[in-house]
């Protein structure tokens, strides 16, 4: 009975760290000012460690940064985050990523992720007032090791790149598919 008790806490500690992360948060004019200092130090992390982020940051309309994604689960799971749009290396806006999901997954973890929009269409799905939804809409493409590689700005022909970096903490499984994006006003 004990057994089940502990088992029907941890359920419900998870569904409520998920509640908790998959609703947008909207950022206090204190919060915008360290969201983009955390975006500027996130984003020249990655260029310092991936060339062809570089490669891609010099040829994006609009670069979304995403400096501190938390992810946790059980069962259950949720991440969230918030982060900066820039354009022409300005901030022009602030954004809240969320998801949940469900499945067999346990741990949490930190990470980063930084989306290189490469057209205006890309930057106009980001820009919706009821958000958008990762996987719906521009084609998109997540960067890894092997793609980066190959990447040029000849080769890089779909519409947003992602790239994650900076994990830490330990959960089987990361992505960014189905994760909502919205605006969020200081």
């Amino acid at each position: 009975m004990q057994r089940i008790s502990r088992t029907v806490f941890t359920l419900l500690m998870a569904a409520l760290t998920t509640a908790f992360l998959a609703t947008p948060h909207p950022a206090q004019a204190a919060d915008v000012a360290q969201i983009e200092r955390d975006a500027i130090a996130a984003l020249a992390k990655l260029y310092d460690t991936t060339p062809a982020a570089k490669v891609l940051g010099d040829k994006a309309k609009a670069i979304l940064v995403f400096p501190s994604i938390l992810k946790a689960g059980l069962i259950i799971g949720g991440q969230g985050g918030n982060g900066a749009l820039f354009v022409d290396g300005k901030v022009v806006g602030f954004y809240n990523t969320a998801a949940a999901s469900y499945g067999l997954q346990a741990g949490a973890q930190e990470f980063a992720y930084a989306m290189f929009l490469m057209t205006d269409s890309a930057i106009e799905s980001v820009k919706k007032a009821d958000g958008w939804e990762v996987g719906v809409g521009p084609s998109l493409v997540l960067v890894d090791e092997g793609v980066a590689k190959s990447l040029t700005t000849t080769t890089a022909k779909d519409d947003v790149y992602a790239f994650i970096f900076g994990q830490k903490g330990l959960m089987a499984g990361i992505g960014i598919q189905g994760s909502k994006i919205t605006k969020i006003n200081p």
